[in-house]
């Protein structure tokens, strides 16, 4: 199972760290003076880790997709500020009646930062080269995103990936334009394409480097030098190094077809402890960074730094794994459903701005119903189901993840904590089972049926519904331990209906259907915050984290 876009936040010594990225400030002379001063053109955003690796294609991890996205550009980008789809190096696309063929019309004049053309040729090589990776790149770890969209490859040993994807073949009628020939229906393509992980790569480097020369095993793939040191995009910025546990360093693409604007050099120095990172922020070390814990946000305010918030584009929920029989009772999750405020929970525990949840998907993706039963806080009502169910004596375990600080959950104990509260006031006993997010949490909560209540939560990929609740609820799973295949079925076939209008309705009923079997429950649509100096200006905060920092201006 992908890792649900998160990066583990460890709490071991980063603070060193900080020196790196001070001694970027200098490094260049002349312009260049990082984080010190006017003039400067040097861009430092800390990051919470170190990439996975600079091959696209083999991630899934937000770290990774932060710096491929400077390097790389797909055929598809998103709206500035929004997930919806927008040209990129298509300037438009045509799909079929039928909903089988996608004609791309392609930016011309565009050429890989080692110089090869972009075209059409080099678009069929990129979709190619995904849906015959072979062997060890068929792994999750690596080709996560190609076999969750297009549903396999042209050839596997694994009976459900062997020649049972959805894509067909590539043509390249002429160097603008590529065609894209499917199997069956896939409407979510074109948002899928937003991805990194489909970013169009030079063909001449992939063969150059043997791109798909990874070795090892799936759960510790060991990857090849262009996976390390040679990634090769059209974007406005090019590899310049990769010091792992140090810093990822970038440089400006002179020959990008764009706009370059006035950042020539990116450094993402590597500060994993969330404490480390305020404090490089406040010492100037740093321009910015990620994953402000609200506790964090008006202290960085009163000390003159800017606090930029995305669109929420997540949803927190509670789970309730219905493989422990007292769960399995909809009269037990409806009342714990109705004990908890949910309204006091995002006011106490949430950044300011978070919206509370009433679907497994936010209000702005299509599919979201506003019709579905919210379980509106009721403790009369909850103790009263717990009676009729005849555990008016109930005793639950509660996972939570701890050393961790996720978008859509910044601060889990806290969380945790409230709804203990609620529980408890129903008369519910809480056992507290807290464990470290990496790599116990997950581990436990997706690969084991040992757990009881637990949090989690998604940050959606693209614009789609079956982007949430599919991951979720598409096919029987450990963390929520049941089999309904009528929910699973009205999912899965919403994913194929071509038409807008009668996917839309298909995907309202089935949040309808999902809240009324109650398998959890969405809590809130948390705010992720971003720090900065004050003179860091344009910063393009994207709900999908599509940031490129080539429109970013530094004042003086």
């Amino acid at each position: 199972m992908k890792s649900w876009k998160l990066v583990a936040v460890s709490t071991v010594g980063a603070l060193a760290l900080t020196a790196c990225a001070a001694s970027d400030r200098d490094s260049d002379g002349g312009s260049t003076d990082g984080a010190s001063g006017g003039g400067r053109d040097t861009f430092i955003f800390a990051a919470s880790s170190d990439p996975a690796g600079l091959d696209p294609a083999f991630a899934n991890d937000g770290e990774s997709f932060r710096v491929a996205r400077q390097i790389f550009e797909g055929l598809v980008g998103t709206e500035p500020g929004t997930a919806d789809p927008a040209p990129l190096l298509a300037e438009s696309w045509e799909v079929s009646d039928d909903g089988l063929d996608y004609t791309f019309q392609l930016k011309e004049g565009v050429k890989f930062q080692d110089g090869t053309d972009f075209d059409g040729d080099a678009v069929c090589f990129n979709f190619d080269r995904w849906n015959n990776f072979t062997g060890v790149l068929q792994s999750e770890s690596l080709s996560y995103y190609w076999q969750k969209v297009n549903g396999g490859f042209a050839t596997s040993d694994v009976e459900t990936l062997n020649g049972t994807g959805k894509y067909e073949s590539c043509e390249a009628p002429d160097a603008s334009t590529a065609v894209v020939h499917l199997k069956s229906p896939l409407p979510e393509l074109i948002s899928a394409l937003s991805l990194p992980s489909f970013s169009m790569q030079s063909p001449t480097a992939l063969e150059e480097y043997d791109a798909d020369n990874v070795t090892g095993e799936g759960d510790a793939p060991v990857l090849p030098e262009y996976a390390n040191a040679h990634p090769t995009g059209t974007g406005p910025y090019t590899f310049d190094s990769w010091s792992p546990g140090e810093e990822v360093v970038l440089v400006a693409n002179e020959d990008y077809w764009g706009e370059q604007g006035q950042i020539k050099r990116i450094v993402f120095p590597i500060i994993s402890d969330a404490t480390a990172r305020r404090q490089a922020l406040q010492a100037g070390d740093i321009d910015g960074y990620d994953l402000v814990g609200p506790a964090d946000v008006e202290a960085l305010k009163s000390d003159g730094f800017q606090i930029v918030n995305r669109e929420p584009f997540n949803i927190l929920y509670l789970a309730m794994n219905q493989a422990k029989p007292e769960l399995a009772d909809l009269r037990v999750r409806q009342a714990i459903a109705y004990a908890i405020n949910k309204e006091a929970l995002v006011a106490q525990t949430l950044p300011e701005g978070t919206e509370v949840a009433t679907n497994f998907v936010p209000p702005s993706v299509s599919g979201w119903n506003a019709d579905v039963e919210t379980y509106d806080y009721d403790p009369d009502k909850a103790k009263a189901l717990l009676a009729e169910a005849g555990q008016s004596n109930l005793t639950l375990d509660f996972n939570y993840p701890t050393n961790v600080s996720r978008p859509y959950m910044p601060t889990p104990e806290q969380v945790f904590t409230a709804i203990k509260a609620d529980l408890e006031a129903v008369g519910i006993t809480v056992n507290a089972v807290p464990d470290p997010w990496n790599p116990e949490y997950l581990d436990k909560i997706q690969g084991t049926p040992d757990h009881g209540l637990h949090l989690l939560g998604w940050t959606g990929d693209y614009n789609d519904t079956y982007n949430f609740i599919g991951v979720f609820f598409g096919g029987p799973s450990n963390e929520w331990g049941f089999d309904n295949p009528a929910i699973f079925q009205a999912i899965n076939d919403a994913r194929y209906v071509a038409d807008i209008d009668e996917q839309k309705a298909a995907y309202e009923a089935a949040n309808a259907e999902l809240l009324e079997f109650l398998p959890g429950i969405p809590l809130a649509h948390p705010v992720p915050s971003l720090a900065f100096k004050d003179d860091v200006k344009g910063y393009p905060a994207s709900p999908v984290q599509d940031e490129v920092y080539n429109v970013i201006t530094l004042g003086s």
